[in-house]
């Protein structure tokens, strides 16, 4: 079985774990989308909390977002992108599911470090993918996907085709 732990994906891929990571510390709040229980998306406000080398996503009890991932776990989640049109570190997306924390050490530690107001739900995310898009050389999208078990992907479109081409 492969495994979708924030750490399998640090170790199979070290520094565009570092990028990602660094794009959602850039900024406090993110936009999380969850699964309404029609199937329709949900999709609000939040912060992601890196603890313990995971990332985690803390609730107030009985959210909406809350009661949609106890029920559907699959979320996607957005770094802010910023003030500004200009984007420079790029656009960050991590896909996967939310684990709800029950653990008492785990839920201490993060109550020690973060002090969020109780009570609260915690998550802890289980990734099915992980996305980093930006602009090389001024007119180049680069496309970057992360899933477990597979190696990094990179695509590359310029703007005089429009075609998408993978490279190594």
């Amino acid at each position: 079985m492969t495994s979708n732990s924030w750490a399998d994906f640090r170790t199979a891929e070290p520094d565009f774990a570092d990028t990602v990571r660094h794009r959602f510390q850039q900024y406090k709040h993110h936009v999380l989308a969850t699964l309404r229980k029609d199937g329709s998306p949900r999709v609000t406000g939040l912060e992601v909390e890196f603890r313990l080398d995971e990332p985690f996503l803390g609730m107030m009890p009985n959210s909406r977002k809350a009661l949609d991932l106890r029920r559907d776990p699959r979320f996607a989640v957005q770094a802010n992108p910023g003030p500004d049109a200009e984007m420079a570190d790029g656009d960050v997306r991590i896909s996967g599911r939310a684990v709800e924390v029950t653990d008492p050490a785990v839920l201490a530690h993060f109550i020690d470090e973060v002090k969020p107001p109780e009570p609260f739900h915690l998550f802890r995310l289980e990734l099915t993918e992980v996305v980093h898009t930006g602009i090389e050389g001024g007119d180049t999208l680069v496309i970057r996907v992360w899933r477990p078990g597979r190696p990094l992907r990179s695509f590359r479109r310029g703007n005089d085709d429009g075609s998408l081409t993978e490279t190594s």
